[in-house]
């Protein structure tokens, strides 16, 4: 009863966290849940908690979508997952681990106290970004990291980043999600756990909802840039 308990905790915060954001609940649900479960429990469930809150957020912010400004990210992606396998079996990733979170460090430090241009880069460049995101998505498992910063880097409304992303990993969180369930990864123990958490994890994300529509444009891209940087410690701590 206790690692039910938790697991329902730690969804409930993970949905407050991505409620706010749009993106983090990985923050929450890996290291805390590997504390008590065995990580191939771990890895599918926080797949699903994953897909059920940008299902829920896509919901929130469907008027916002503009799917144009996604499937270039989609068409980039796609190619880019062979490559990332290919490396995962040919290079040590402790390396490329610890490069992507010194990058996300730095650029959250920059953004947060350095940058202050109001011109966003053009919308040609998700091409090139989602390649990168496919590529760590099949090296590492972690395909966010350069579909925030991009989305960071465009003028674009709080509104507009969040449902973006949404889009964005709902698509590929299917995929995922998909692909545990074919080879066995998705077990009766991990449905279960999902099933217990799941009414706190809708709670977590209405809460987290809430606040996100009570912040300003600014205040978010804030949140936005502490979150990327703690994104990059928990990629340091992984190769550590």
């Amino acid at each position: 009863m206790q690692t039910y308990f938790l697991v329902c905790i730690i969804a409930f915060f993970a949905g407050v966290t991505q409620g706010i954001s749009g993106f983090g609940s990985i923050l929450l649900c890996l290291p805390l849940l590997v504390i008590f479960l065995d990580i191939k429990i771990v890895i599918p469930l926080a797949a699903l908690f994953g897909l059920s809150i940008s299902t829920i957020l896509l919901t929130q912010l469907w008027k916002h979508m503009e799917w144009k400004k996604i499937y270039p990210l989609f068409l980039g992606a796609f190619p880019g997952v062979p490559v990332g396998v290919f490396f995962l079996k040919k290079l040590d990733k402790g390396p490329i681990h610890w490069i992507l979170g010194i990058m996300l460090i730095s650029y959250s430090l920059y953004s947060l106290f350095l940058r202050s241009s109001s011109k966003g880069i053009k919308e040609q460049w998700a091409y090139p970004f989602g390649f990168f995101s496919g590529c760590l998505g099949g090296a590492l498992g972690a395909a966010g990291p350069p579909v925030i910063v991009y989305t960071s880097l465009q003028t674009w409304s709080k509104d507009k980043i969040k449902v973006t992303l949404q889009g964005f990993f709902l698509v590929l969180g299917t995929t995922v999600v998909f692909f545990h369930a074919i080879n066995g990864l998705t077990t009766l123990t991990v449905l279960r756990f999902f099933l217990v958490g799941l009414p706190l994890l809708i709670a977590g994300t209405y809460v987290g909802s809430f606040f996100y529509g009570k912040m300003a444009e600014e205040g978010y891209k804030r949140i936005m840039f502490i979150l990327l940087a703690f994104l990059g410690a928990f990629m340091i701590y992984r190769a550590a």
